[in-house]
């Protein structure tokens, strides 16, 4: 999915001196992609995407949600204030109702940022739709999806909280 959700990244000719010759070779222009994390799960994926391109710049977007209303609560914001030319890989394994990737959407939008992709490992078809609807200029990479949403926000059949999965965690509702 990386290499995908990289496709579009431009490319320049870069020289380098070695000790016998000197060798023109490829690397990705400035200015590199961002990618950010929607915390605490985004982080894994964040990893994975940093060993295809190590040079660029990390952000986190911490949410949490409201379990009564299923509504996104911000309680961190570290990006970049000025994401204008960058291209923005945003990162969260699960999309359910969409609320926290269209939440994190609008704060990059409002950074700056038009070039935005987003990359999940589970979607429900009903956040592909919410996603869709609020941001249809950004590209959804999901590597599976699942048909609904439980009364709960969860998808069905799902995997339960990604975050819990990667820490081996378990939290109470």
């Amino acid at each position: 999915m990386g290499v995908e959700l990289l496709s579009n990244v431009q490319i320049a000719s870069h020289s380098v001196n070695t000790p016998l010759s000197s060798y023109v070779g490829k690397r990705i222009a400035s200015p590199a992609p961002v990618f950010v994390s929607i915390l605490r799960a985004g982080s894994i994926m964040v990893e994975g995407l940093l060993d295809l391109c190590p040079e660029a710049s990390v952000g986190h977007i911490g949410l949490y949600r409201d379990y009564e209303t299923l509504e996104p609560k911000e309680y961190l914001n570290s990006v970049d204030g000025n994401l204008s030319g960058k291209q923005v890989v945003l990162c969260d394994p699960m999309l359910a109702t969409g609320g926290s990737a269209i939440y994190a959407i609008n704060l990059l939008k409002s950074a700056g940022a038009k070039n935005i992709r987003f990359a999940c490992i589970l979607a429900a078809e009903y956040g592909i739709k919410q996603l869709n609807e609020h941001h249809p200029d950004v590209s959804i990479f999901a590597a599976a999806t699942d048909k609904h949403l439980d009364d709960h926000g969860y998808i069905v059949p799902g995997l339960g909280d990604a975050g819990d999965r990667i820490f081996d965690t378990i939290r109470k509702h």
